[in-house]
């Protein structure tokens, strides 16, 4: 394993008024692992997976990304440095085909806001996106409207739209939220899959969701960090059966 954290999170605390989201967290993700943020409703997840995609900036405490303080960095830089992020909420271009989707998401990338020029220069586009939609199982679906794919189909299809950046980070929060058994089963391989060629951390509330699919778990309760280990020592763990399972 690398010594040295991909992502560090240092003491941060989120504060709205006085209600306090986060406090004094501390985390540090270790490049090439598969790590999954869970715990129960108001555990603070999705605030804490806002603060690691810049949509939140902490009260207190730093966020460090390749040793670099990203703290309070804009939302559009951290695919520059080399974040990209899926969101709970699908976030796609209902009224584009699947194809033009990655290949808008791509062409950001590679021509920042020129997004119109001639279709002949688009070629490599095109072949990434093409090669973009085979990677997460849509090379079936190339042509269809994004409105019209299942909802499965549409979390796949904004994944390949966040891997058109190449990133060294995916953040994935709640990947398999709202999906039926199927669905959440090709997702699970899909992340297992991604989980080869980068790193990933997912938040997510199923813990028996993640416990065979992660190298590790960081849990959260009413803010604050609960425990942090490998599946069978948050398994194992006391205080994780009691606030997250309801025993003792």
């Amino acid at each position: 394993m690398n010594a040295t954290p991909i992502l560090e999170v240092d003491r941060v605390s989120v504060r709205f008024g006085h209600f306090v989201a986060l406090s004094q967290v501390s985390v540090a993700f270790q490049s090439g692992m598969l790590t999954a943020i869970i715990g129960p409703n108001g555990a603070g997840k999705s605030t804490f997976f806002n603060v690691l995609s810049g949509a939140v900036s902490p009260s207190a405490g730093r966020v460090r990304f390749q040793g670099q303080d990203i703290t309070g960095l804009a939302q559009h830089a951290y695919a520059r440095v080399g974040i990209a992020k899926s969101f709970q909420i699908t976030n796609v271009f209902k009224q584009l085909s699947a194809h033009e989707n990655v290949r808008v998401a791509a062409q950001v990338r590679e021509a920042r806001f020129q997004l119109w020029r001639p279709r002949g220069a688009m070629k490599t586009l095109i072949e990434e996106a093409d090669r973009l939609l085979e990677r997460v199982g849509l090379a079936g679906c190339r042509d269809n409207k994004a409105a019209d794919l299942a909802h499965g189909q549409q979390r796949a299809l904004e994944i390949g739209m966040a891997l058109a950046s190449d990133p060294v980070l995916l953040l994935m929060d709640e990947p398999t939220a709202g999906m039926s058994p199927e669905e959440t089963a090709a997702m699970m391989d899909l992340i297992s899959d991604l989980a080869t060629e980068r790193t990933l951390v997912l938040v997510e509330h199923k813990m028996k969701l993640v416990m065979g699919l992660c190298e590790r778990l960081i849990v959260l309760h009413h803010g604050e960090l609960l425990a942090d280990g490998t599946p069978a020592e948050i398994r194992n763990n006391t205080q994780v059966r009691r606030v997250y399972l309801g025993e003792g």
